[in-house]
């Protein structure tokens, strides 16, 4: 099947891959590397057709974020991130959608959905408060989500908690500078977010629990299948594609550095049979992450398409695939960078910042594994998974 925005990616391959260091450099996208993922269309595979957008298959946006992120590591984040937010703005009301894109389709949303802050009800809608961390890509966007809790008329958070995410414009939320300076993915300026008794309507308002397993979907009366994918399934694709993209542009990397470099014994790699075999080892893992994403969230869709229920045991199993495709395939990149000479680690050399994007892209709450894998080997044992934490991100 023909990916457009695949084939813009790829012809402008280089012009991403040279403003990789200048991210870096800006603690955020450069704008040049921001207005390239705008004329691909790369934020708008997910986005509906009636504002604009490609509704292309989940596949076609992993594989998409996986080339951009072998380019970058920081514009495939942000990509992957930023891209993913049309998805979920597809279910949102109509109003806020043509808020949003109304006038303009490449219109940026960014998040993070974590619930740090909280919704207290007035008439109408909501007062808002929070203080959030890890807005990647938000320089750019206009629109945010922001994940928070119910509270009461008091202001006290509702028991047992009820997640929701809630959508403003970018002048009722502040951005703030110089929040964002980390080891690797310096790129993706994924900075902190306040919100200060904003006023929020109900409209631009979402009960977290009505996407996390496709029922809004429904309701809103979506047809693509994609839109009915549980929210465990498309939500951490874009996180994960770009982490495994990240592994293949530093085997790229690497395979080029290692090409005519002798080593201090005087034996060149190309003539290693131990580094050769680490080599390939690392690559033929690299590429069992690319198909286990690829292949798990094909059978999600595959489910959905058939009008079959994607269930919490499923769901576990799922997660479970895309998050250990993640470690695998940083692991990969571990052997092979310890594998490179220590001139590998000099900043001219691209390799180091990919292994330092690949390490961080790793650290993203989607990829902790310890809940993740314990719910699913209860429900492969038939045991259902208690209530709580455990059932977070599923």
């Amino acid at each position: 099947m023909p990916n457009p925005v695949l084939d813009a990616v790829v012809e402008r391959a280089e012009e991403i891959s040279a403003l990789g260091p200048a991210n870096e450099t800006l603690g955020r996208l450069d704008d040049q590397a921001a207005k390239a993922l705008r004329e691909t269309g790369a934020i708008r595979m997910l986005q509906p057709k009636t504002h604009g957008g490609l509704e292309l298959h989940p596949r076609e946006f992993a594989e998409t974020i996986m080339k951009i992120a072998s380019c970058d590591g920081a514009t495939g984040w942000v990509s992957g991130v930023v891209g993913v937010h049309p998805w979920e703005m597809a279910m949102a009301d109509p109003k806020v959608q043509d808020e949003v894109w109304g006038t303009d389709p490449d219109t940026w949303i960014a998040s993070p959905y974590a619930p740090m802050g909280l919704l207290r009800p007035v008439d109408g809608g909501y007062v808002f408060n929070g203080h959030w961390q890890f807005s990647s890509g938000t320089d750019h966007c206009d629109w945010i989500f922001l994940g928070a809790f119910l509270a009461d008329e008091d202001g006290a958070m509702l028991q047992p908690p009820r997640a929701m995410h809630a959508i403003l414009p970018r002048a009722d939320y502040e951005i703030v500078a110089d929040s964002w300076d980390v080891v690797g993915l310096r790129g993706t300026g994924s900075k902190d977010i306040v919100v200060r008794d904003a006023f929020v309507p109900e409209y631009r308002v979402i009960d977290f629990q009505d996407v996390i397993d496709g029922r809004l979907a429904k309701e809103r009366g979506l047809t693509n299948p994609m839109y009915h994918l549980p929210f465990s399934a498309a939500f951490p694709l874009g996180i994960t594609a770009s982490v495994i993209g990240i592994c293949e542009g530093a085997l790229a990397h690497h395979l080029a550095y290692q090409r005519d470099r002798v080593q201090i014994t005087g034996t060149a790699v190309r003539d290693d049979p131990y580094v050769l075999y680490a080599v390939s080892e690392a690559a033929a893992e690299i590429a069992a992450s690319r198909s286990a994403l690829l292949d798990n969230v094909c059978r999600v869709y595959d489910m959905v398409e058939a009008g079959e229920t994607v269930d919490f045991a499923r769901r576990a199993a799922g997660r479970r695939i895309q998050t250990s495709a993640a470690w695998r395939a940083v692991r990969a990149v571990d052997e092979i960078v310890a594998r490179s000479g220590g001139n590998a680690m000099r900043n001219d050399n691209p390799l180091q910042r990919f292994w330092r994007d690949a390490h961080v892209g790793l650290t993203h709450a989607i990829h902790v594994p310890g809940s993740v894998y314990h719910a699913a080997a209860l429900t492969d044992i038939g045991v259902e998974p208690p209530q709580g934490p455990m059932r977070s991100m599923i």
